[in-house]
């Protein structure tokens, strides 16, 4: 037992270990000592509960082996009892951790019926949404001096990669899902002391990667990952504190329309140097389109003066009966119905490997440094979505159908080729100088 206690966890580790929530992750960049704190956790609640249920998983059985059947075996001689061949430690409480791995998706169902108290994905960026779903289902208790619990160690990239940000880096929830049930604790190679000691090359080999795959597994930047489309977005480049909009600015929106799958409104602004601001987002579902016309109104500041409106070019299509059950009428199209509430729409273009690559430039730097485009943090699904966009598979030079929403609209306004906003004229005031009128040519001032 004193054996396999020796070592003492970093501050980060620590704080994984003291973590109650439902659902705890861990991890971030690479060398953050994700396995090592897995095990340990594990282990411990063995010892702690008697006659507990956990279950440890990776994704592919070569994985487990390397990094935690092996070890284990190791570690826990003469504490627990090793079953080879259901791949199960045995301690004297009772207390039982299995390991198991999930190669293909349908490997899910070989837990479906089981119950385990704590649930570990190690590596959670390799397990798609549905296999973590479905196991979700699996973490349940009936114990009273326990409450179910599964933790997560991750790095940035890989099929899981929108799941795990969504839930514990963006912290965008849908229902049943609890904000206090989440809890991310970074880690960075600079926390693993150990590590930097007995291998100082380590990080030198992290910092010669190139810049994307740097960010992604040295700064453990979840906006970095394989297969990106926008690799150029960065956080702290391309959104902004929110600052007053010159009035004089050219303002207009862009919208991809939306029912069953999300609408997307942007407000932007352009400054006197061609450069466009995003700066409000309305991202509803399920609602109608008078509704969102009203919405987009009534968002939108008397002051604002917004110049137009785009709107993808398929709310020009008539839609007969099918209108009818959202507000509008029989042969209606949604362009109209909008400008009959109000709000006039101009087709946008819909070009779209060229308007990816208007997004793409617009990211770029300008000559002073910045990029051309930014946004205010409260465009929280563009921010999202923008860099989750990844390569189409069948056409490298599209982005992917998917979660696009946001990009979309964004595509659609800077493909309206946004001009620069005029600077104001000062009118100096001329004095008054009554010798400067004209003469009077006729009515009551002739003689």
């Amino acid at each position: 037992m004193k054996l396999f206690l020796r070592g003492e966890p970093n501050p980060r580790q620590r704080e994984f270990f003291l973590a109650r929530a439902r659902h705890i992750a861990y991890g971030g960049a690479r060398g953050g000592g994700k396995s090592w704190a897995m095990r340990r956790k594990f282990v411990l609640l063995a010892l702690r509960y008697p006659n507990l249920r956990i279950l440890l998983l990776r994704r592919t059985l070569p994985e487990l082996r390397e990094n935690h059947i092996v070890p284990l075996q190791q570690e826990l001689y003469g504490v627990a009892r090793y079953n080879s061949t259901e791949r199960v430690f045995l301690f004297p409480n009772g207390s039982r951790l299995k390991l198991g791995y999930c190669d293909t998706a349908q490997d899910v169902y070989q837990y479906q019926g089981q119950e385990y108290a704590v649930v570990g994905l190690e590596e959670a960026t390799h397990f798609t949404e549905e296999q973590m779903r479905f196991l979700t289902t699996c973490n349940r208790t009936t114990r009273k001096d326990f409450s179910p619990r599964m933790y997560y160690t991750c790095n940035p990239g890989n099929v899981g990669h929108a799941w795990v940000k969504r839930l514990f880096i963006d912290r965008q929830y849908t229902e049943g899902e609890r904000p206090e049930d989440y809890v991310f604790i970074p880690a960075r190679i600079y926390d693993n002391k150990v590590l930097l000691e007995s291998d100082p090359g380590y990080v030198r080999q992290l910092m010669a990667l190139p810049e994307e795959l740097r960010r992604a597994h040295l700064d453990g930047d979840w906006d970095v990952h394989e297969g990106q489309y926008f690799p150029e977005f960065s956080r702290e480049k391309h959104v902004i504190e929110p600052f007053e909009i010159p009035a004089h600015w050219r303002r207009f929106r862009s919208m991809d329309w939306g029912y069953n799958d999300p609408c997307c409104v942007l407000w932007h602004a352009v400054d006197g140097e061609g450069r466009v601001y995003t700066y409000r987002e309305l991202y509803v579902r399920l609602m109608r389109a008078d509704e969102v016309a009203a919405k987009v109104l009534e968002l939108s500041r008397d002051d604002e003066r917004i110049a137009y409106t785009v709107a993808s070019p398929d709310m020009w299509q008539k839609r007969g009966a099918l209108l009818s059950s959202g507000g509008g009428f029989e042969g209606e199209t949604l362009a109209e119905l909008f400008a009959s509430k109000g709000l006039a729409l101009t087709p946008a273009d819909n070009s779209r490997i060229a308007g990816w690559s208007r997004v793409r430039e617009y990211l770029a730097a300008a000559p002073d440094g910045r990029p051309r485009w930014q946004c205010f943090p409260c465009c929280t699904n563009l921010i999202r979505q923008l860099p989750l966009l990844q390569f189409d598979r069948l056409d490298r030079e599209d982005a992917a159908d998917g979660n696009d929403h946001a990009p979309e609209a964004l595509r659609y306004g800077l493909m309206s080729r946004p001009h620069a906003a005029p600077e104001p004229k000062l009118i100096r005031a001329k004095a008054y100088d009554p010798l400067s009128l004209p003469e009077p040519s006729g009515g009551w001032f002739s003689s």
